[in-house]
């Protein structure tokens, strides 16, 4: 069967599993549409938290870095594991136990002041919507991919499939599709890692392929850096960046993990506390099965693609590279004319994305008005490389088939989870705790739906008009995170003092330094500027680290300035601390 019709079997039956589980677990009140009834196992919580955190930029952009920036692009799978164990360690118990639904809900009762839920509310909409962003451009990519349609119809049919499981079941019906979603996407991300794994080295395991010898002896990186340095680029395992920039991303990655709403709200699912311990547990460990096997596809794809593409006749090239040409995310311009695709260091296009016409070149190729860039001819989208990899290495077509339907779990599954913290900021921490104290659960219910499908308008009009490639609008979420979020958390956890004035003045300032860095650095806005003009040589997805610690120096000195916080508050903070079930110490 041609990997057409694979692909529809594939998506249709996941899809399939996904409405039916979404239609089994209707949310019947506020609490099963917030945290499932506060009544799921933590396997199931695990596996859900999992799916839930490993989006797009996990599946489809994560390897597609690592394969291009090559040593560089570590810092995501630092940062982003890192930050799960501080997440399960530093702050999911603490917040568990102190009771509350959603993060601004913690922040709002813990710094008794409807100013700092306000506050915190907006620092939710402005980090979820960043990230989504992300999420609904990857839905895009592979529905028009494998339904043959153009990205921005497959970013609208995304946004109803997200709608119907969002909208019926909330955070119940997201549970239960995650953990669906979860074996989907990680059978879809192992399968062609264990064929491309025995088909280079000889060995299924890809984390033990990596590091393994090729046909004729070489090591495989040592043949990747071989060809990199052929082509004029730098070696694949040597890195570009400082060490403080590398230092500042991963760090901003990590608290930016820790500061997720959306991934913070999963802990408030399980029956107790010991149960949240429990499945942070469990999520690291599924999370840590992609997260080993990504550096691997990325050096598989990398040298398969060198391989198949460089130097080679466009008359030549393989059917796939026609095939994903129609996308717009891959390309070539014959500079010289000589017919041959010349992949060399260097940018093959001038400005940022290339600009395709309707016409075709003399050797049948889809022209670029933009292509007078350097030497090199080929333009590659970073988010191509796990997409396209099993078709590069010419595996069957279910294979081809099954990672287009893992995509696209992987990418709903955070999706569904980001708009339901969107619509629980919205119907429960604005409406319900200040605009309308008395509204009733049903209506409360109604407005959480509708909030909902706003939120799902403005993502799918951010998936269409993106702002950069899948991963990197992603990392300048956790940036966002980081610079607002984190340190109202652990300071409220971990220091008594700490007070509204501190809290509100630190999450304003974060926020908006991050978000005035990324605009001008990102967006060319403010007069715009070049990685020579970074302050303190630190690029935007490592900036959250610096907005960070100015946050947590304005909170500590501001809330030393102002009054204390009520005894009662003191005592909460206290609370928390304590494990349940510890009695006093007696004293003999």
């Amino acid at each position: 069967m041609s990997v057409q019709v694979w692909t529809w079997i594939l998506v249709g039956v996941t899809f399939a599993l996904y409405f039916g589980i979404a239609i089994w677990a209707r949310a019947g009140s506020t609490k099963e549409f917030y945290v499932a009834g506060g009544g799921v196992s933590p396997l199931a919580n695990g596996m859900a938290t999992a799916a839930d955190w490993m989006s797009a930029a996990s599946f489809i952009s994560m390897a597609g870095i690592i394969s291009f920036a090559g040593y560089d692009g570590s810092v995501y799978l630092m940062g982003w594991t890192g930050g799960y164990v501080l997440l399960a360690l530093l702050l999911a118990p603490y917040l568990r136990k102190f009771g509350k639904f959603t993060v601004p809900d913690f922040i709002g009762d813990r710094y008794y002041s409807n100013t700092a839920r306000t506050v915190a509310v907006i620092c939710a909409l402005i980090v979820s919507f960043t990230y989504v962003a992300g999420q609904m451009r990857g839905v895009g990519i592979v529905f028009s991919q494998f339904l043959q349609v153009p990205i921005n119809s497959g970013v609208v049919i995304g946004m109803a499939v997200v709608l119907v499981f969002a909208f019926l079941g909330g955070m119940k019906g997201i549970t239960y599709t995650q953990v669906a979603q979860y074996c989907v996407l990680i059978f879809a991300f192992m399968v062609p890692a264990f064929f491309i794994s025995m088909q280079m080295t000889g060995n299924p395991i890809p984390q033990i392929g990596m590091g393994g010898t090729v046909e004729d002896g070489t090591y495989l990186l040592e043949k990747l850096d071989t060809l990199h340095t052929q082509l004029g680029f730098k070696e694949y395992t040597s890195g570009t960046k400082s060490t403080w920039d590398v230092f500042a991303i991963t760090l901003a990655l990590m608290v930016g993990t820790a500061g997720l709403p959306h991934v913070i709200v999963r802990f408030f699912t399980v029956p107790k506390v010991k149960d949240a311990r429990k499945s942070a547990g469990l999520a690291l460990l599924f999370i840590a099965i992609l997260y080993t096997t990504a550096p691997a596809i990325a050096v598989f794809a990398r040298t398969n693609l060198i391989e198949t593409v460089s130097n080679t006749e466009y008359t030549q090239v393989p059917d796939w590279f026609k095939n994903w040409e129609d996308t717009g995310l891959i390309a070539w311009s014959d500079k010289n004319e000589d017919g041959k695709i010349q992949y060399v260091a260097g940018s093959s296009i001038d400005g940022k994305k290339p600009e395709f016409t309707n016409e075709r070149g003399a050797h049948g190729e889809r022209l670029i008005s933009n292509a007078n860039g350097e030497a090199n001819e080929l333009y590659v989208d970073r988010d191509i490389m796990v997409l396209a990899n099993p078709e590069i290495a010419k595996l069957p077509n279910w294979v081809i088939a099954l990672v287009a339907a893992g995509g696209l779990a992987a990418a709903l599954s955070t999706a569904a989870g980001l708009l339901l913290v969107i619509s629980t900021s919205i119907s429960h921490d604005l409406i319900k705790k200040q605009l309308k104290p008395d509204i009733s659960e049903k209506g409360e219910l109604w407005a959480a739906r509708f909030a909902i499908l706003g939120a799902i308008i403005i993502a799918g009009y951010f998936g269409i008009n993106p702002p950069g490639f899948v991963a990197a609008v992603v990392a300048l979420a956790f940036g966002l995170a980081a610079a607002s979020f984190f340190p109202a958390i652990i300071l409220g956890i971990f220091d008594k003092r700490m007070n509204k004035q501190g809290a509100i003045t630190g999450m304003i300032v974060g926020i908006v330094l991050m978000l005035f860095y990324m605009m001008k650095f990102k967006l060319d806005m403010f007069g715009g500027g070049t990685p020579d003009d970074w302050w303190f040589g630190t690029s935007p997805e490592g900036f959250g680290t610096i907005a960070m610690v100015v946050n947590v120096v304005i909170s500590v000195v501001i809330s030393r300035l102002t009054p204390a916080p009520p005894q009662n508050v003191q005592e909460i903070v206290e609370n928390i601390r304590i494990p349940s079930g510890a009695g006093e110490a007696h004293q003999h």
